[in-house]
């Protein structure tokens, strides 16, 4: 049987691709420093090098922009947990998720989550491929809770949307900044500190 070879993709959309990925490169970047109230448009424009009426043939509006930017960070996390062991137990998948998050975080890649009232908010709830990347995170960090508490690692005492939404703000965690700013410690010694106090508490053991 012939195979069909794939359709040549043209060097102008070639182009519009790579553009648009340093767009949501860019928003990604600012997002994390600034979050998206303080984010501009015109400083998106001016950090990729293109005029902004350039951006808005990419992009319709500023929370469209950064709706993209969360989406390819939705997808970069499908991506890690599609990669970790399956034979890994759940505790240690949970351990494997954070640990990357807070990296993220440490490494500037991490946008700040929208408020409750953001405009970003509405955005990305009526946004498809936001969430169905975060119902399918969800889910997967779901199941290892609910595997974790079964086998006794997790307290089963807890509702596991509490532990689930404690996860999650890891990926925003303040106290990462924090101890990177002293300056007394590496990004991974901030990583495995706060690990520490996320999974083992600050009782006395």
């Amino acid at each position: 049987m012939t195979r069909t070879a794939p359709p040549k993709v043209s060097f102008k959309a070639q182009m519009r691709v790579a553009r648009e990925e340093a767009i949501i490169q860019s928003v990604n970047r600012l997002l994390a420093e600034k979050g998206f109230e303080a984010m501009t448009v015109d400083e998106v424009a001016a950090d990729v090098g293109i005029a902004k009426a350039s951006l808005y043939k990419h992009f319709t509006s500023k929370e469209d922009l950064a709706a993209a930017a969360m989406v390819a960070v939705m997808q970069r996390a499908q991506d890690f947990l599609d990669g970790l062991p399956v034979q890994a137990a759940p505790m240690e998948q949970l351990r494997a998720v954070v640990r990357w998050t807070m990296g993220l975080k440490l490494a500037g890649e991490m946008p700040s989550l929208p408020s409750q009232n953001s405009r970003l908010r509405s955005a990305l709830m009526g946004n498809k491929a936001y969430m169905d990347g975060l119902m399918d995170v969800s889910d997967r960090l779901g199941a290892w809770i609910e595997a974790a508490q079964a086998q006794g690692s997790l307290n089963p005492k807890l509702p596991p949307v509490a532990v689930l939404y404690t996860l999650y703000a890891r990926a925003c965690d303040p106290v990462l900044e924090f101890l990177k700013m002293g300056d007394l410690y590496r990004d991974d010694e901030v990583i495995e500190l706060v690990m520490g106090t996320c999974f083992d508490g600050l009782n006395a053991r």
